[in-house]
């Protein structure tokens, strides 16, 4: 079994994460004679990106990154496996197949939101990902995706054959505890941030819906706090960051930035909420990340977050900023429901583990090898 992980080494956030988790969690779960080997463009000679006891790391040192990017949009060549070596099964973690000559193929395609709102895509990623993404679903042996969802996506929008998509939910690590009162106090202090607050978290873009969380917070007259949010700017993010500076309440909208995983706890574990507007996701990891520390979500009412966060957040139809601003603040008011809402996020969130995302995995590469 082989693994390209270069997402791993050039993400930190979305498909970056997804690969490095799952490919912890890989090496940790094989049976014996499982053999996985995690391979990677390394021109630059860097070494491992992550530790998996376990697992061979395959670096590829004798052609950039970026070159063997080109010459597989432009030239179809070289083929993965001659970079790579030898596997019954290449698994291809972020949408696209490149050449392959031998070996069965998985892909795993997060969800179809450059199909379904092409708005919210960058023009170059679009392109590419339109050039190739009817290709690789009509080649791959398997299909994963993150969502019950964003399978049905796949094969409506895609024309794959259901039998060969394969909808495996993502995990979140196990939260850890909160920090001491004086630990927590330093890293909100050093992250430029002082409670009250509402948390925000994912990549500035289109889709998550930001501008309208602004529109939402300037509606919160009787919120004295602030509105943070923890992420890095992603494509299209101008005109959400000018929203935000040309908000009446500016001095309270606090950007982070990409943050640490000691002070994104931190975040998670003071915030009075995480609030998550967006408009489309193939799945939803920070508000399951935030149920699992006890803290109350609230999160638009798309399929596919009923789906992943079931009855352990606060869902909302629609997007209206009043009735958003009254829901939120009704939450913050409401003691009681803060604590149910907070206990059923938890035991929602226990169900996703990377454990069982690697195990279902590692069944669909049995099935695709044999």
């Amino acid at each position: 079994m082989c693994v390209d992980i270069q997402a791993a080494v050039a993400q930190r956030a979305g498909v970056g994460r997804y690969t490095k988790c799952l490919a912890e969690a890989l090496a940790a779960t094989r049976r014996p004679g499982d053999e996985l080997t995690l391979a990677r463009l390394d021109f630059k000679r860097r070494g491992p990106p992550f530790p998996a006891p376990g697992a061979r790391f395959k670096a590829v040192r004798f052609c950039p990154g970026r070159l063997a990017q080109y010459c597989w949009k432009t030239l179809g060549w070289p083929p993965y496996n001659l970079l790579a070596g030898r596997a019954d099964v290449y698994h291809f973690p972020n949408f696209i197949i490149p050449p392959l000559t031998r070996g069965r193929s998985v892909v795993t395609i997060h969800d179809a939101s450059f199909i379904r709102h092409p708005e919210f895509a960058e023009s170059r990623n679009l392109s590419y990902l339109n050039a190739n993404i009817r290709r690789t679903a009509a080649r791959a042996d398997a299909i994963l995706t993150d969502s019950r969802f964003s399978a049905r996506e796949i094969i409506e929008l895609l024309g794959a054959a259901p039998e060969r998509v394969h909808a495996i939910p993502l995990g979140i690590a196990p939260p850890p505890a909160p920090p001491p009162p004086e630990r927590m106090q330093a890293l909100l202090q050093a992250a430029g941030v002082h409670r009250p607050y509402l948390l925000a978290v994912g990549t500035i873009e289109p889709r998550k819906n930001l501008a309208f969380l602004v529109e939402v917070f300037e509606a919160m007259k009787d919120f004295d706090g602030c509105l943070a949010v923890a992420g890095m700017p992603g494509w299209k993010f101008e005109p959400i960051m000018a929203r935000m500076r040309a908000s009446p309440r500016a001095s309270r909208i606090l950007l982070l930035g990409y943050q640490n995983d000691e002070t994104l706890n931190a975040l998670y574990a003071g915030a009075e909420a995480l609030v998550f507007p967006s408009l489309y996701e193939g799945f939803g990891l920070p508000p399951l990340e935030a149920m699992a520390r006890g803290t109350p979500v609230v999160a638009s009412g798309i399929d596919v977050l009923r789906e992943v966060l079931g009855t352990g957040a606060l869902m909302i139809a629609g997007f209206d900023a009043g009735e958003w601003a009254k829901a939120i603040g009704g939450l913050l008011r409401d003691q009681e429901a803060r604590a149910r809402l907070s206990e059923d996020g938890r035991r929602q969130a226990a169900r996703f583990t990377w454990e069982t995302t690697a195990r279902e995995t590692w069944e669909i590469y049995r099935q695709v090898a044999s």
